[in-house]
């Protein structure tokens, strides 16, 4: 990733996307080999986050790198969805980002060098049925990135984000497989998008020469949603 040795952190680090971003991290990284240290973190608990952080910086040093990654669904029509179900996922997918980079966002810019990446999601450009508070988390995403880049970029600190499509993971397959086969037959490159995929493009995002690429969103989706 870089020359200088850098410490990344990955939410949602144990998912499919999660886990082949650590490794591909670890491979782009000038020491290959380092060792992917996993850390229980309740993202929803912004004090446990804050102790997370801090046994962190004390074992390995300050985050250099962020990867908001952890996300759930709880879908349902919105007239059937209940309060429990709004609050959930507002709280894992969104609410988290705002806890993980008020964290760590000021001591990336005191340092003069930091990277954010915020996994966000196709569903939060084009919306989906049944999905009004995945769709609603996932666009705020793309808010707060655009937002966040700007107050950060004079500090040499980027801020991104990734909207992949369906990508091969657990949520996905989770899709009965009739709906699976009608989102393949939308997906231009004919094909579920891998994991790798994904984690090639948070690599790329966070490149220690990327520093002009701020406020992006990267569409990772087989060219399922195109547009400028």
């Amino acid at each position: 990733m870089s020359a200088a040795r850098r410490i990344a952190l990955v939410t949602g680090g144990t998912g499919g996307i999660g886990r082949e971003t650590c490794r591909q991290l670890d491979f782009a990284s000038a020491m290959h080999g380092l060792d992917v240290t996993f850390v229980a973190m309740d993202v929803t608990d912004p004090a446990g986050c804050e102790r997370a952080i801090a046994a962190i910086t004390t074992s390995h040093g300050p985050v250099d790198v962020l990867v908001n990654g952890a996300g759930i669904t709880r879908d349902a029509v919105l007239r059937k969805m209940t309060r429990e179900q709004w609050d959930q996922v507002l709280s894992v997918n969104l609410d988290s980002v705002f806890t993980l980079c008020k964290l760590l966002a000021e001591g990336m810019c005191e340092r003069g060098w930091g990277r954010i990446v915020n996994i966000s999601s196709v569903n939060g450009q084009t919306g989906q049925f049944g999905q009004t508070n995945y769709a609603a988390a996932k666009a705020g995403m793309h808010g707060f990135t655009m937002a966040l880049a700007r107050e950060v970029a004079r500090k040499g600190v980027t801020v991104n984000s990734i909207s992949p499509g369906y990508i091969r993971t657990a949520m996905t397959a989770a899709i009965p497989e009739e709906v699976q086969q009608q989102v393949l037959a939308m997906v231009p490159t004919g094909r579920i998008g891998e994991p790798a995929d994904v984690a090639r493009a948070v690599v790329f995002l966070c490149a220690q020469d990327a520093g002009y690429l701020t406020g992006v969103n990267l569409p990772v989706n087989g060219g399922l949603f195109i547009s400028f």
